[in-house]
């Protein structure tokens, strides 16, 4: 490739996470996620996220497959990244053999799914948008989350924890460098930058109604 061919690197990524900050904090003050961070969820409590979480990402996962192959869209497909086999794990930890049966989408989680299908399998900047919101949000917290709720729970073996235990990425910063990188060098026009700005602020409100669902859930249980 040569230098006129390089794709013209723009400040995206900058651009994604400040202008999604304020969706990005409504989804932190959800009564479910202070009390995750505070520690005081018991395993049944965490299980309703990853149950969630597990129909979010099949969803996703079945969109990278077949975005793969996009010339824009597939870079951002890795398979290190991948989580519903750690989320089978951990589902099987908490409700035991046939926890597929034990488990179902909220109506929340329903819409959020509803959308995924409507945009992440033929619109690469859709796939991106869902996929940023996804797997960023859990690699960034994930540790984090792992060492309050394991700390909570009594737990040090990391049983039922494999869904935020990246293995196969062993340094988190430089990954989010690198995404970050394909973000401001994906080649995209302004007005689809605005699109896909518009869609992580839609795909954080999705997970800001899976969070006050459960937070509703959660009340009687803390009375």
């Amino acid at each position: 490739m040569t230098t006129t061919e390089r794709p013209v690197r723009r400040d995206f990524a900058q651009r994604l996470r400040a202008e999604t900050r304020a969706e990005h904090g409504r989804a932190h003050r959800q009564p479910y996620v202070r009390a995750l961070l505070a520690g005081q969820l018991g395993a049944e409590d965490f299980a309703m996220l990853l149950a969630q979480h597990y129909f979010a990402y099949a969803v996703l996962e079945a969109a990278a497959e077949h975005m793969r192959g996009d010339l824009v869209a597939g870079p951002f497909v890795s398979d290190r990244l991948r989580r519903l086999p750690a989320l089978e794990a951990d589902l099987q930890h908490y409700f035991g053999r046939g926890w597929r049966r034990k488990i179902a989408p909220s109506a929340a989680t329903e819409e959020y799914l509803a959308r995924m299908r409507e945009v992440c399998f033929d619109w690469p900047g859709g796939f991106v948008a869902h996929h940023y919101t996804r797997y960023l949000a859990d690699l960034s917290g994930g540790q984090a989350i792992r060492a309050i709720v394991g700390r909570s729970l009594g737990r040090s073996d990391g049983a039922g924890f494999t869904f935020l235990t990246f293995e196969r990425i062993p340094n988190g910063p430089r990954f989010k460098d690198a995404y970050r990188t394909l973000l401001d060098t994906a080649g995209w026009s302004a007005a689809e930058e605005d699109r896909i700005v518009a869609e992580v602020k839609r795909a954080y409100a999705h997970n800001t109604r899976v969070l006050a669902e459960l937070s509703y859930l959660l009340i009687p249980r803390q009375r």
